[in-house]
């Protein structure tokens, strides 16, 4: 017997997140084009700064600006919606997997809520490759993100003693100061690591104490995008004698 047609009202679309390249755009996969162009609508933190890969890539779909201060509740209804009625919808950040510290993650959230399929390609992010190139313990590490203003200090304190590899976001106009605040609660000798610019020209790894990585940046100015390091509270001393501060400084990224 063939399949009896299902009626439109009745159809439920995909909400798909697609990863775009953190700085190298040679990283998107050819299934994250493939998605991209054949969209119904794409979801995007900010068309500004998405519009011109989208371009590249020869996207023709509608954009939708999720990330809108005052509107965000009206503009995930809005996504719901087209959802509901059947669309395929492409939700892509500013750059790398969404949903990782960016307000996608509240889409995918109703998405889910309203039994919306909801599907995440692999791809680009930034806190596993840092993680890797740090030369830290990457067998269980703690993703903290950026940091919040309110409850901070208890926040760090908590980091201080965390036996695991702590992962985190943060603005190069507030590195120092995450450096600063590290090295109160985890004392100047403690290891970590900058990771900057990803996959981009100038990426930079920067490896050491707290206090290295702190004297290496306070006079500089700092661009790009930022991942920190920091070792666990119950390292090994064998295993932090052998982690060499060092310094590499990559422009083959082609």
């Amino acid at each position: 017997m063939p399949a009896i047609p299902v009626p439109d009202s009745q159809v439920t679309g995909r909400l798909i997140l697609v990863p775009t390249p953190i700085g190298n755009l040679g990283d998107i996969t050819d299934r994250a084009k493939l998605i991209l162009q054949t969209a119904d609508l794409i979801a995007v933190e900010d068309a500004n700064h998405s519009r011109p890969l989208l371009s590249n890539l020869g996207c023709t779909a509608p954009l939708l600006v999720y990330h809108e201060q005052g509107s965000y509740k009206f503009r995930i209804e809005k996504l719901r919606q087209a959802l509901l009625d059947g669309k395929k919808v492409a939700l892509i950040s500013s750059a790398g997997t969404p949903g990782i510290s960016d307000p996608g993650f509240a889409i995918v959230r109703d998405a889910i809520d309203h039994d919306i399929p909801v599907e995440c390609l692999p791809g680009a992010t930034a806190l596993i490759p840092a993680l890797v190139v740090s030369g830290l313990p990457s067998h269980r590490f703690l993703f903290e993100g950026f940091l919040p203003h309110k409850g901070r200090q208890t926040r760090l304190k908590e980091i201080a003693i965390n036996p695991c590899t702590t992962i985190l976001y943060e603005s190069p106009q507030r590195l120092v100061k995450l450096l600063e605040e590290l090295i109160t609660v985890c004392g100047p000798d403690r290891n970590g690591c900058v990771v900057r610019e990803l996959s981009k020209v100038f990426e930079e790894v920067t490896r050491g104490s707290l206090t290295l990585l702190k004297n290496q940046y306070e006079h500089r100015i700092i661009k790009g995008e930022i991942v920190v390091l920091l070792s666990g509270y119950d390292e090994p001393p064998k295993q932090r004698n052998r982690y060499q501060s060092s310094n590499c400084n990559l422009q083959d990224k082609t």
